[in-house]
């Protein structure tokens, strides 16, 4: 018997949503951080708080025997023919023949890519999704899946359990994940932890605006541009993850 359905789905943490259900596009993290209807925060955050705490304890629980891991990043837009998919399914294989777990945000394009090449390549492949108003839900590769509803949740998971992140070519929300393990890193919150980006052509002109306007008026550090590691060679990026001790 067929479980297909027609219209919509989405994703709000473990649960699922089909049809008219779906049409909803409020999520749980718009709806914590409203600062309209104040009235409602004193009974509704407290229980968004027990719901939040929930969410640690499920990927805790679940991804506390995982491997050594790297978590690797990308556009959900990126087509399956486009260089950062064939990219990302080389350094899921390379990644997995290595030893180590492949963590993505479970969605489609570098995503399922990278999840695609560990999988069939014999490794562990993780996908820690987010309930999005577009949310198209975890992608086939995924050989664990977790759903979240709030974004700082799931990006407590990806660093935690990951010894390095690589970062393929994306948009805002791939900017966010490569900015913020910077940030912890310069501030030592993490330590050892390398961070490598994949794809010359579209990283060198973000690159050069750090050189050129933030390194030369004295808001970053030339050590802090030595915590970037560039390259297109997948053998490279694994190299350099195993040198670091990751």
């Amino acid at each position: 018997m067929t479980n297909s359905h027609k219209g919509p789905e989405r994703h709000r943490g473990p649960v699922t949503l089909r049809r008219e259900a779906a049409s909803q596009l409020v999520t749980a993290d718009q709806r914590l951080l409203d600062s309209r209807g104040r009235q409602d925060w004193r009974v509704g955050d407290a229980w968004r708080a027990l719901r939040i705490q929930a969410e640690f304890v499920e990927g805790f629980d679940t991804l506390s025997d995982l491997p050594s891991a790297v978590s690797v990043f990308g556009s959900a837009r990126s087509k399956p023919d486009s260089a950062e998919c064939v990219m990302a399914e080389e350094l899921g294989a390379a990644l997995a023949h290595a030893g180590y777990a492949v963590v993505t945000g479970g969605g489609p394009g570098v995503m399922e890519a990278a999840n695609k090449g560990c999988s069939e390549a014999g490794g562990l492949s993780v996908g820690l999704g987010i309930e999005l108003p577009f949310e198209q839900g975890l992608n086939e590769w995924c050989d664990i899946g977790i759903d979240f509803r709030y974004f700082f949740a799931r990006k407590v998971m990806f660093l935690k359990y990951a010894q390095a992140f690589v970062v393929l070519p994306g948009g805002f929300g791939t900017l966010d994940e490569l900015f913020e393990s910077l940030t912890l890193v310069q501030t030592h919150k993490v330590t050892e932890f390398p961070v490598v980006l994949m794809g010359v052509d579209y990283w060198s002109g973000l690159l050069d605006w750090l050189r050129a306007t933030m390194l030369s008026d004295g808001k970053i550090s030339p050590a802090d541009l030595d915590l970037i590691h560039l390259t297109d060679d997948v053998g490279d990026a694994v190299r350099h993850i195993l040198a670091a001790g990751g």
